[in-house]
């Protein structure tokens, strides 16, 4: 099972974090804190998995972002590997060649990306058109709320019977 995923920048700043086992505030620092420099220190050529202490770190490298998800020690390394390059196929899909600002900017989609992709730290879907129709659906749904709410402003709709701005007669 995934315990965690992490998306680091180069310099070591967290972009995206994602926890699927319960830990505290101060284990979670800790935990980056550890790992981060860990990642980051290795070369390109050194493997992408790291036994830590009771889990596996499996890691991988896209442009400037780090992608990391710490796992239990009975887990498929390369399973975990297909689910990182997943993830970062569906936001390159939905973003267009996805950077880092994308993922700063939009870090609300990228974790509903993540949510469509991952239940309770295990792979729910594993199909990308799926993961993307479903993120799109649900910015229709937005769009369309946005402008139910413009629609019922205009009309007076959201003004409440005891608003001193309703003329009463």
């Amino acid at each position: 099972m995934i315990r965690f995923l992490l998306l680091l920048s180069r310099q070591g700043k967290v972009r995206l974090a994602k926890w699927y086992t319960t830990v505290s505030q101060k284990e979670r620092a800790q935990i980056i804190k550890q790992v981060s420099p860990l990642v980051l220190s290795r070369g390109p050529k050194l493997c992408n998995f790291i036994d830590w202490k009771d889990m596996k770190l499996v890691y991988r490298r896209y442009a400037s972002l780090y992608f990391i998800v710490g796992v239990d020690q009975e887990d498929n390394e390369l399973i975990t590997m297909e689910v990182i390059h997943q993830f970062v196929e569906a936001l390159d899909k939905y973003f267009g060649n996805v950077c880092e600002l994308d993922l700063i900017f939009n870090f609300h989609k990228a974790y509903y990306i993540l949510d469509e992709l991952l239940l309770g730290g295990e792979l729910q879907e594993p199909s990308k058109k799926v993961v993307i129709q479903m993120v799109e659906k649900q910015d229709m749904r937005q769009e369309e709320e946005k402008l139910h709410g413009v629609a019922s402003q205009r009309s007076g709709g959201d003004r409440a019977p005891h608003d001193p701005r309703i003329a009463r007669g």
